[in-house]
């Protein structure tokens, strides 16, 4: 080797914006409202390659609905959509003030992000599985889910279903179609493809989600339900919710040099496409035309849900430390919620005295929730679950070491 021979360098990707830098979005492409076509349901992958670089957006800036994806909602459902929203807000403030004060653990946020899991529910129908992360309990919430559960799990309390064994806002319910949730990110993208294959293997209806953050497509989970999904064809939907930070890192460490995360799934031959996932028609419009399109054996598809996680990783983390403090501020797609909003005023629908209200009875409610959980137990103090149920429901028969421990513990 030549003296002449520059040493070997590596690319580290680095955010735009850092602590006391101000937040610039400036190169962040956004398509109009109804720009971008909606596809026939049988589509080839190929012949929409090119949204896979652009964003379904229907609500405009004057918060109008336009374009093809629009008008799948009713203004019924709009506004039951707007109240899930604002429930999974004021339940995830009252969780968050409960965690300081030590009630329990463990907790995070979904505050920005409503709009992705609140309206995917709804393009569902009962008997399908999402196999989620931990930061899409609006499939619960949408789905009517008892809240009461939601919290005696998060403070591991006597009524938890799960009695204690999993972390505080892992969830679990076959009868709402979410999978158990895995604090090992990726684990959940290839069960959600193996999980529709047994649905077809079985000559079922019915379809199957897989939730990913932008960070952990990384992992190897991620490509290897890629391969399944599109070499079998499986009745799944895949989403990638891009929040744009995973933990402390942003989202280009992951990403690397291909443009979005949408187009990763070019290269398995996958429908993919980008959605604002901060506009609720729009997300929902996606899900439905995804849902369908796996339901009548048109293959796998891939979304990349476009949003902004405007709080904390989790209760665990300071967001100060690694972004600025205004960016949130400054995401240019705005707040999900008061963009459904001003959509609804927009069309004689909702008015800002009626959003109080709403508010205002919302809070009631989970204040309620929250009192009657608390009576029960939580973290320092009340009724606890069983330690005997440690033990229980991992094997049908279980084995004579894990009788003779129970017996030891005096269970």
């Amino acid at each position: 080797m030549g003296s002449d021979t520059a040493p070997l360098s590596l690319n580290v990707p680095e955010p735009g914006c850092r602590p006391g830098d101000t937040p610039d979005f400036s190169d962040f492409e956004i398509p109009r409202a109804g720009e971008v076509g909606r596809p026939d349901v049988d589509a080839d992958p190929d012949a929409i390659r090119d949204m896979a670089f652009s964003i379904v957006r229907v609500l405009n800036k004057e918060g109008e609905a336009v374009g093809d994806w629009a008008g799948a909602l009713s203004v019924d459902e709009l506004r039951e959509g707007l109240r899930h929203m604002m429930t999974l807000r004021t339940f995830d403030a009252r969780m968050q003030i409960a965690q300081r004060q030590g009630k329990t653990s463990f907790y995070m946020q979904h505050l920005g992000e409503e709009a992705v899991s609140c309206a995917f529910a709804r393009a569902l129908q009962p008997g399908d599985m999402n196999f989620p992360t931990y930061r899409q309990a609006g499939l619960l919430i949408a789905s009517e889910y008892p809240m009461l559960t939601m919290m005696n799990q998060i403070y591991s309390n006597a009524e938890d279903p799960l009695a204690g064994r999993q972390l505080p806002i892992m969830y679990s319910s076959k009868a709402h179609g979410f999978f158990s949730i895995s604090g090992n990110l990726g684990t959940q993208f290839v069960q959600s493809v193996g999980w529709a294959m047994a649905s077809a293997i079985s000559g079922d209806t019915k379809i199957s989600t897989g939730w990913i953050g932008d960070g952990s497509t990384a992992e190897n989970d991620f490509h290897a339900a890629m391969v399944f999904a599109s070499t079998y064809k499986a009745p799944v939907v895949l989403n990638i919710v891009n929040n744009q930070w995973a933990i402390s890192t942003f989202q280009g460490i992951a990403r690397g040099g291909v443009g979005t995360f949408a187009a990763r799934g070019h290269g398995f031959g996958i429908a993919s496409l980008r959605v604002d996932g901060n506009d609720y028609l729009a997300v929902h419009a996606v899900a439905k035309w995804a849902a369908e399109r796996a339901r009548l054996g048109h293959g796998p598809t891939l979304i990349e849900h476009v949003t902004y996680r405007a709080g904390g990783h989790s209760t665990s983390d300071d967001p100060a430390a690694y972004r600025s403090k205004q960016e949130a501020a400054a995401w240019p797609l705005g707040d999900p919620i008061e963009r459904l909003k001003q959509h609804l005023i927009k069309i004689g629908e909702w008015s800002e005295d009626r959003h109080a209200q709403a508010e205002a009875e919302i809070l009631d409610t989970v204040i309620s929730v929250q009192k009657e959980a608390e009576a029960v137990g939580t973290l320092t103090g009340g009724k606890a679950p069983s330690a005997r149920d440690m033990f229980e429901g991992v094997y049908e028969t279980m084995p004579a070491h894990l009788i003779r421990q129970r017996q030891e513990a005096g269970f």
